[in-house]
């Protein structure tokens, strides 16, 4: 796992400072302390940040072909890289190293831009090509590693791992871009491509984008993969059980490659425990284990992971964490560069930090809740949409309309209980009603949070505007394969795989997705979704093909997770700071927030009075982001 950074001339072969690459490379050397790696010729300089994993001796990038017209800086694994290796060197290729990156420069070489439908891992790369006068970004199917561009006034492309590469450079000019407030204050993240600053991008997951030397029209990214949910596979329950080990073993088979200690993430739930079950039925010794637990019982999994680990003998690792760890604000702020408000971020830092003392690559469980159908959120939804179905739109909107804003909110209830929220999403229509259970804050509550003057600069636009662009591209109306879908494009991207990206590499740490492979992604989207979602059971297909690798106390318990306590912290120890950010001068100055609805949600939620949790966490991180950037201080 590595950081790239890199500039291109758009326009000519402009020389670039040498000390430029190195600072914008630098400035992510958390991603790879073990080397650095430059390249500048007229017109393209390429850096790299090396994490040592496979072909540690000769693996050094940038990397070139065999007469060094093309070079490549990679983050990620190609997984079935030794397979590439031979049919490329049927096809006359001759390789220099064992590594996986040189597969990149030799399959551009005879594929061009379809090289990257052969790859199956996790990537962003960049590629130079001195003859074609071409520099290719790709990032690969499910988002998992990061890339950032923007294109700045004098023609420099700046692209790298992490936004902090682009804004190091001195001609990057740090404006707000107010469609990406709107979206943080809707989902927690700015959703891709957007970037919390104007002129910056991130490259969509399953995305490629070819700049030419000297041309004079800009590109647009270009999709080379999408996930079809066909539903179509009329495979029996046993069979698919059966088949779906086989899969996830093969899957867990290609990421045990690895020249440095490896290991897993084991939190006790289904997903981690049933990766850590088939290591260990591919693993010659005992498997390394990490998890935390809390010092508060409602959040604390760790005797479900101490079973698994004690079933497996694994090499086990446990380190207790307090649920009152709300330190790391500023760091999350540096280490993410955009506004990120998933409290889960900060025991993901942790676990990471655990796992790094004993292990340089860890497989984890993630992607599974959305492959499978494990979230709660998923069931529910099926039950609003069977009584969505009973009443056409015309009806539902007035009647359940005028229901949901007349019912009192209930934040005190259990989610069952708050009928106000799902009156309200009986009005809409699923793709809306989806967005409603998403959002950290409803498009009500947004609009009295945002000023008028902000408003008009948003015009028109709403974040819903990004669900109803996945959803037409879905090409289902299956209510499930539909949400499964939109979370694979915004949730999973967005969300999961920033969180764990930025959290495992501040540690230098590899993390490994089985449960993402777009192999067993494929699969799983040819079967019915009732293989997935069954009554009130989620992960159905998962458990029952789990049933004789782990106990019934793992396959069937309640979900936990971690939740941070922000009410509590918002009114206790995190009182003085939420007050002094929310109030304070830094989002005053910004003249997009309402200051009568800050007041009032500080001090109703500080009272007791209301539960306003969400909005004032996100409103404390933007915060934070903005003291990190610099910005209206």
């Amino acid at each position: 796992m590595c950081g790239i950074a890199g500039l291109f001339d758009t326009r000519g072969a402009r020389d670039f400072p040498r000390d430029l690459l190195t600072r914008i490379n630098d400035i992510q050397s958390h991603r790879g302390p073990d080397e650095a790696g430059l390249h500048l010729e007229p017109g393209v300089a390429l850096g790299h940040r090396r994490l040592s994993i496979i072909d540690l001796s000769t693996g050094q990038q940038p990397l070139f072909n065999e007469d060094g017209s093309v070079a490549v800086v990679f983050n990620g694994e190609i997984y079935n890289y030794l397979d590439l290796v031979s049919e490329l060197q049927a096809l006359g290729h001759v390789f220099r190293t064992r590594s996986d990156t040189e597969v990149i420069v030799h399959a551009w070489e005879a594929w061009g831009e379809d090289c990257v439908k052969r790859f199956r891992g996790m990537f962003a790369f960049a590629l130079w090509d001195r003859n074609r006068r071409q520099l290719f970004l790709a990032r690969d199917r499910m988002g998992v590693k990061p890339l950032f561009y923007a294109l700045l006034p004098d023609g420099t492309l700046v692209f790298g791992s992490e936004l902090k590469v682009l804004t190091a450079h001195p001609g990057f000019v740090k404006a707000i871009d107010p469609l990406a407030i709107e979206e943080f204050f809707t989902l927690g993240y700015v959703a891709d491509p957007r970037c919390i600053y104007r002129t910056a991008l991130k490259l969509p997951s399953a995305h490629t984008l070819t700049f030419t030397q000297g041309s004079s029209t800009l590109p647009a990214p270009k999709a080379y993969w999408d996930v079809h949910f066909s539903l179509n596979n009329r495979i029996g329950a046993d069979d698919a059980a059966a088949e779906l080990l086989g899969r996830l073993d093969e899957s867990i088979r290609l990421r045990l490659m690895s020249e440095v200690p490896l290991g897993a993430f084991l939190s006790g739930g289904v997903d981690s425990s049933a990766v850590v079950a088939s290591m260990a039925g591919l693993s010659n010794g005992p498997v390394r284990t990490c998890a935390i637990g809390f010092d508060d019982p409602r959040f604390n999994e760790s005797a479900y992971a101490a079973e698994v680990a004690a079933r497996y003998r694994t090499d086990h690792h446990l380190d207790i964490v307090k649920s009152d760890d709300f330190d790391l604000i500023d760091t999350l702020a540096w280490l993410y560069d955009e506004p990120f408000a998933d409290s889960s971020a900060i025991p993901t830092y942790r676990v990471c930090q655990l796992a790094r003392q004993h292990v340089t690559v860890a497989l984890s469980g993630d992607g599974g809740d959305e492959s499978f159908g494990g979230y709660r959120r998923y069931r529910l939804h099926l039950a609003e949409e069977s009584a969505r179905r009973l009443l056409p739109l015309g009806l539902r909107r007035p009647l359940f309309g005028a229901l949901g804003r007349v019912f009192p909110k209930a934040d005190w209830a259990p989610r069952v209980f708050r009928a106000k929220t799902t009156l309200q999403a009986l009005a809409l229509d699923p793709v809306a009603a989806y967005l409603h259970s998403m959002s950290l804050l409803r498009e009500d509550e947004r609009s009295r949070l945002f000023s008028t003057q902000f408003k008009q600069q948003l015009g028109d636009y709403s974040a819903a505007e990004i669900f109803r662009q996945h959803a037409t591209a879905a090409r289902t109306d299956d209510p499930l394969a539909l949400i499964q879908y939109l979370d694979y494009k915004t949730w999973l991207v967005g969300d999961i795989n920033t969180k764990v990206d930025r959290a495992s590499m501040a540690h230098s740490l590899e993390v490994r997705e089985p449960l993402m492979d777009h192999e067993l992604i494929e699969w799983l989207a040819t079967l019915p979704s009732d293989l997935k979602v069954r009554g009130q059971s989620g992960k159905w297909l998962l458990k029952k093909a789990n049933e004789s690798r782990l106990s019934d106390a793992i396959l069937h318990r309640p979900k936990m997770g971690f939740s941070a306590p922000l009410a509590r912290w918002l009114r206790g120890p995190l009182a003085e700071r939420t007050r002094a950010a929310v109030l304070g001068p830094r989002l005053a100055a910004t003249g997009w927030f309402d200051v009568a609805t800050l007041q009032h949600l500080v001090e109703a939620h500080q009272s007791g009075r209301r539960d306003y949790s969400a909005p004032l966490w996100c409103l404390l991180t933007f915060d934070a982001f903005l003291a990190n950037a610099g910005l209206h201080a």
